[in-house]
């Protein structure tokens, strides 16, 4: 401990001796702030051995080295003296808190993710995807899970965040939701199942694969581990934080611990209350002297010390509102300020509030347990006794009835009093058996006078009985405990004299007796009194030992209180008694001067011999540890704002290699810490945050994930505070705080531009979630000038966009990295100039697929945070795709003239950017437009001349054969390299039959040239809309081109197949043995296809379009109805050639006798076969069979019936022209019967046909009809043998040829 000294001033000139490392320390860190030993060597100021005075040897020499050692000791050293000192200011921050508590309602950090734990999911999720898990899932889960494995588990981005430790469990988990919920909105409805289901099925999946089977019985266990930091600490858990913080060691802590006494509220409560007055003091020097720091304004000097003062005076309230201890009553609690300090606040003694005997009154609770009672004779063994207890003043208590033989009992009785020096009162009875008797009997009582002090153990007492009793040794055994009150701090017997309090030499009892947390008195009580009989207020005084004064009878230890105008002179009996009262009246006073007994003094004192060497020997062991200094060190003379720096770096440090993912929060534990430590010792708000600012901003720009938020309350606080708008009602502005938070604006501007330049991977994701958000808003704030001029909002556009325009830049040159386009090394650049224009083709397309990868991934996690700038990010994406213009060019220059392989790129860019409303038509998409327009007008030539030579080709070697299978039947004709691409393109003969030939297919189709035609048409304009050309007028342009291309070369295929059909018609017979050949159906198919087809292939909307449309259509038809006809005109020249052959029998011919008359004369000896029936049979087997024919082979039901009413009305007329030339000529017999049976197989087979029924029965076949019928009677009446069976009436019992 400290030498005995006898005035406070040379107290604290051992005090600044003891402390002048520390002061020294903190006095040089004003300029160069030390760091802790183990951040690394730090210069101090004045100090040899810097950078300059080293030799300019290439290695250095064994003097620079042997210089170096001692510094780097020295350096380790003066860190450890600064930790030590910190710990104590720590320490006592922890033991009594009276400003801050630990905040419950801070978000909880989640568990961070390390390198390890990265490595082990990858290997369990590519586990689950090579089907070794027991987990079991669907296509889409499984597909959602490999593109959360392929772009976010294996990005180089979440690797450096997990690196940076700003990576938790949680971030991998919302990523994954987020990403299944787009998969998901985007599946089908399934009736009883909803997306929500799916969602948390996925969801519970994710996890089952996340912790992995070996870990389940685990997590439980790091979890319950994991949430204690988080939560609200204890005193051991916080002195164990930042023992690891500050690098203390246990021993050290508990020196410290013991010197402190930081179990002790007393001597905590007092040291607050020594601080505080020496913070008022320092505040009056300051104040006397001037010596004030430089503040921006003159005035604010004086502002400064009445924020001292109301500083100091919020503090003195925050510790006057602690109530004395918990359970104790509650008394009023005033707020008195020290008489010492009264001039400084301008308080006299006629303001003092003094304390009137009621507000001392103390509360006792007392147990009294009697045992047993001995020396009992004067009764019967047999006769019951019993006891009474009572304190005087209060009420009465019995205990149980017990036999004189066995007078035991153990029965406990509880009282409360509020008399310092109770008298308790025991009583032994026995029960009186006479009638008359009013009263028990007493045989003895016992009176006691315990204290608080008293023994609580169980003894003996003699008890006092009657005269003549024959108990003449009788005891009782009884245990009385007196509880100290929480507010009564000492108590026992003084010798006092005092000027105002007692003025007479005399012992008393006396109670040190704690009011509020400011203040004490001494009181004196007599007997059975509750209130004191005379009190001293300790307001003022100090205590200290003194020497005996001869003069005074009564007394060996000597201690006075002095204060201006007072002395009162205590003694105690013996020396162990007086140190205690010294103690607790050196708390109470709350003096800056500690009494120190004199040596000598303790020598001749034996009664206090273990106590002193007890005490010796732990200040021995404290002192030869070198604690002392630390514990003895006056705070007020210290710099804080310095040590403050140092506690929250180190503290940061921590907290940011702990296991959580903080993002630069501190814990709960540590804010409470910090603010306490603040408000104690008067670190100031601004100080504080700048400070905060600092570290944050450095653990930023060496990797480290901060929260934005977290930067910007700090911000916000230190601008508020320079510009005046007090945020902790502090209205002084220093110099250096201006200067320090205009250096802290502009390096935090240029971290916040750079964070955003690199938004991609500063902000992996969008992780931390609204991070980038915050950082924008953050930016805005720190561009505002002051804080009530919001900037304008050009100016922050103007940054941000400057801010993109690089990000762009490095986000580009990173891809190329990453896709190997650009090497850094001078081989590979010649490598990637020699390859091939395929290869270069190939690698762009690539780099294209990952640009869009990258700006889709834009939009999905960062769009949010810039919504205020839209075109911003428009502009940026420009600005991306400017870079990689440069890359395509090349490679498309590269490419030979007319290959199309490059139609890929183009699909796939064009594809992306036509669905970006900012990006549509933008210069990118332009300049993609002009480079593709001529390649697609080059490739839509070509094709239009090689389908038109197909056409000429094909027709001339036509074998008009049906085909079914194209891809085996398509001529071999050079046609223009069209680009592999998953759309229906003439690309011979690798591509698959477009969908519209699969219903074709199934049936006999047309030709092979008109089914190519199609085909190429078909694909040709599919390929030029699946381009979705993006320029409204020039899409408009390829499609009419397209269309009219499609419309020509119709025609051309029409004109060829109709003069192929009039060709092959000629060459056909006119007998009944002429039968439809399959060519002419084909042809007639490949008519009716060319119907079909320019529907699809040649039809525009309005105007000139339209109508050349309908001119194709006109020509299709015409040509059907042509051909319709010739089809026609060929079977009626059929039937007139049969008509001819029954001209032979018209009557009055001479072949008609000559015919007639062989027939009946043959007729009699041979069976002659009846004429004209095998030509009526041949006739309808040859229309049957093309009936059938037809039917089967032309694919148009709707020309077939056509073509088949036009052949039955032309028959028809036929026939009747025939009859009509014979209306005055009867038909001979076979005549009629031959076109009896034709008309009537005709009639019927054109019926089955679907020949409907006003056409079957028209006035033509009406005509027929009756000519048939008159001539069939005619003959009946005429020829005896009728006409065998024929007959024109229906009847289903003809018979058959």
């Amino acid at each position: 401990m400290l030498d005995p000294s006898s005035s406070e001033e040379e107290s604290d000139e051992g005090l600044e001796e003891e402390t002048r490392d520390v002061l020294a320390a903190v006095a040089g860190s004003q300029r160069a702030p030390p760091a802790p030993a183990r951040e690394g060597r730090r210069d101090t100021p004045g100090r040899a051995g810097s950078g300059t005075a080293r030799p300019r040897s290439p290695s250095p020499s064994v003097i620079s080295e042997g210089r170096e050692e001692p510094e780097r000791q020295l350096d380790e050293e003066q860190d450890r003296r600064i930790r030590l000192q910190l710990y104590v200011f720590v320490v006592r921050c922890i033991a009594y808190p009276f400003n801050a508590k630990q905040p419950t309602d801070m978000a909880r950090r989640q568990q961070k993710l390390n390198k390890q734990q990265l490595q082990l999911l990858k290997e369990r999720f590519q586990a689950f995807l090579n089907g070794e898990t027991q987990i079991v899932a669907d296509e889409a889960f499984c597909n959602a899970v490999r593109s959360y494995y392929e772009v976010f588990l294996k990005s180089d981005r979440v690797a450096r965040m997990v690196q940076s430790g700003g990576c938790s469990a949680n971030d991998f988990r919302e990523v994954f939701k987020k990403n299944i919920e787009k998969r998901v909105r985007s599946l089908p409805e399934i009736d009883g199942l909803s997306k929500e289901t799916v969602l948390s099925s996925w969801i519970a999946k994710y996890d089952a694969i996340y912790r992995g089977e070996e870990d389940l019985c685990k997590q439980p266990n790091r979890m319950t581990l994991s949430a204690v930091s988080e939560l609200i600490l204890s005193k051991e858990q916080l002195y164990e934080m930042f023992q690891q913080i500050l690098g203390i060691k246990k021993l050290e802590h508990q020196l410290l611990y013991n010197a402190c006494q930081l179990d002790n509220a007393d001597e905590q409560a007092a040291q607050i209350r020594r601080e505080l007055d020496g913070r008022l003091q320092l505040a009056e020097k300051m104040a006397k002297e001037r010596n004030f720091p430089k503040f921006i304004a003159k005035e604010m000097e004086n502002m400064y010390i009445e924020e001292l003062r109301s500083s100091v005076n919020l503090l003195m309230a925050n510790l006057e509102s602690l109530p004395v201890s918990k359970g104790g009553p509650e008394f009023k609690l005033q707020k008195l300020k020290r008489s010492q300090n009264s001039a400084f606040l301008d308080i006299g003694d006629e303001n003092e509030i003094q304390l009137s005997k009621s507000d001392v009154v103390l509360s006792f609770t007392l147990e009294i347990v009697i045992m047993e009672v001995q020396g009992l004779k004067s009764v019967a063994p047999n006769r019951i006794v019993y006891c009474t207890m009572e304190v005087e003043g209060g009420e009465k208590l019995q205990t149980d009835q017990a036999e004189a033989s066995r007078p035991q009992w153990g029965t406990q009785g509880d009282f409360t009093t509020t008399h310092p020096r109770p008298v308790v009162k025991i009583k032994l009875f026995t029960e009186s058996t006479g009638v008359l008797a009013l009263e028990d009997k007493e045989l003895g009582r016992v009176i006691l006078y315990p204290t608080s002090n008293s023994s609580k153990s169980a003894d003996l007492h003699r008890m006092i009985v009657p005269k003549n009793s024959q108990d003449s040794d009788l005891k009782i055994k009884l245990a009385v405990r007196m509880d100290k009150p929480p507010h009564m701090k000492h108590s026992g017997y003084l010798y006092a004299l005092g000027q105002k309090v007692w003025k007479r030499w005399k012992k008393r009892y006396f109670v040190l007796v704690q009011v509020s947390q400011y203040t004490f008195a001494m009181c004196s009580y007599r007997e059975k009194k509750s209130e004191p009989q005379e009190l001293m207020q300790l307001e003022g005084y100090t205590v200290d030992y003194t020497d005996p004064h001869p003069g005074l009878q009564g007394g060996q230890m000597f201690f006075n209180a002095v204060k201006e105008g007072d002395t009162v002179i205590f003694a105690s009996d013996d020396e162990q008694d007086r140190i205690l009262w010294v103690q607790a009246m050196y708390r109470a006073t709350g003096q800056s001067y500690k009494p120190i007994p004199a040596v000598q003094t303790q020598k001749l004192n034996p009664k206090g011999g273990t106590l002193q060497a007890d005490a010796q020997l732990y200040a021995d062991r404290f002192q030869k540890h070198g604690m002392d200094e630390f514990i003895s060190a006056n705070p007020c003379k210290l710099d804080h704002a310095f040590l403050f720096r140092i506690l929250q770096k180190q503290t940061l440090d921590h907290r940011l290699n702990d296991s959580y993912s903080c993002l630069g929060w501190f814990s709960p534990g540590q804010v409470f810490v910090l603010d306490e430590y603040c408000a104690r010792y008067g670190v100031r708000g601004c100080h504080r945050h700048l400070c905060y600012l600092t570290e944050l901003m450095e653990h930023s720009e060496n990797g480290a994930v901060i929260d934005p938020t977290l930067l910007h309350y700090s911000f916000a606080f230190c601008a508020s505070h320079v510009h005046g708008n007090r945020p902790d009602g502090i209205g002084t502005v220093s110099v250096e705080e201006k200067e320090r938070f205009e250096e802290i604006k502009e390096r935090l501007s240029f971290l916040l531009e750079n964070q955003i330049s690199h938004f991609r991977y500063c902000f992996p994701f969008g992780r931390p979630e609204g991070a980038l958000k915050a950082t924008l808003s953050l930016l805005e704030r720190v561009l505002m000038k002051d804080i009530a001029t919001p900037v304008p909002a050009e100016e922050v556009k103007k940054v941000v966009r400057k801010c993109l325009e690089k990000a762009a830049l490095i986000n580009y040159t990173r891809l190329t990295e990453y896709a190997k386009i650009e090497g850094p090394a001078e081989k590979e650049t010649e490598t990637m100039s020699q390859a091939t224009p395929a290869r270069k083709l190939e690698e762009v397309l690539h780099l294209a697929e990952l640009c869009i990868e990258v700006l889709q991934q834009n939009e999905e996690h960062h769009a949010e945070a810039f919504a205020w700038w839209p075109d911003l990010l428009a502009e940026h994406a420009e600005k991306f795709w400017a870079l990689f213009t440069v890359d395509m060019d090349t490679a498309l220059e590269a490419q030979p003239q007319d290959s199309w392989d490059s139609f890929p790129l183009f699909q796939l860019l064009n594809n992306f950017l036509r669905n970006d409303t900012l990006l549509c038509n933008g210069k990118f998409h332009k300049h993609l437009q002009e480079i593709f327009v001529p390649l697609v007008v080059r490739y839509v030539d070509l094709m239009e001349s090689s389908i038109a030579q197909s056409i000429h080709r094909g027709f001339e070697q036509e074998t008009w054969q049906p085909v079914k299978n194209i891809a085996n039947s398509l001529p071999n004709v050079a046609l223009p390299k069209v680009p592999s691409l998953p759309l229906n393109l003439p690309q011979i003969p690798s591509l698959s039959t477009p969908t519209w030939m699969a219903s074709l297919s199934e049936s006999t189709n047309g030709s092979a040239t008109s089914e190519d035609l199609f085909w190429k048409l078909d694909a040709l304009q599919m390929f030029v809309l699946d381009l979705h050309w993006p320029e409204q007028e020039f899409a408009q342009h390829l499609e009419q081109r397209l269309k009219l291309m499609a419309s020509d070369m119709i025609e051309a295929c029409v004109k060829r197949t109709r003069a192929a059909f009039e060709l092959k018609l000629q060459k056909a017979n006119k007998t009944t043995d002429l039968r439809i050949p399959a060519s002419v159906c084909t042809m007639f198919n490949v008519l009716v296809d060319a119907k079909k087809q320019s529907t699809k292939l040649c039809a525009l909307d309005g105007g000139q379009e339209q109508q050349y449309h309908s001119k194709i259509d006109d020509l299709i038809d015409n040509t059907i109805k042509e051909i319709v006809s010739l089809l026609v005109s060929k079977f009626v020249a059929v039937l007139e050639g049969v008509l001819s052959k029954l001209s032979r029998y018209d009557e009055g011919t001479f072949f008609s006798s000559i015919l007639s008359f062989t027939v009946k004369a043959a007729a009699k000896y041979v069976d002659v076969p009846k004429p004209g029936m095998d030509l009526a049979d041949t006739y309808i087997m040859f229309v049957r069979q093309n009936q059938d024919i037809l039917r089967e082979k032309v694919n148009e039901e709707m020309y077939i019936e056509k073509l088949f009413d036009q052949w039955y009305s032309n028959s028809m007329k036929v026939i009747c022209v025939w009859l009509a030339d014979r209306l005055d000529l009867q038909l001979h017999i076979y005549q009629l019967k031959t076109l009896i049976k034709i008309v009537k197989k005709t009639y019927r087979d054109f019926r089955l046909q679907g020949v409907l029924e006003g056409t079957l029965n028209s006035k033509t076949y009406d005509t027929v009809h009756r000519r048939l019928t008159v001539e069939e009677t005619t003959a009946s009446v005429s020829e005896g043998g009728g006409l065998q069976g024929i007959t024109m009436k229906d009847s289903d019992e003809e018979e058959e040829a």
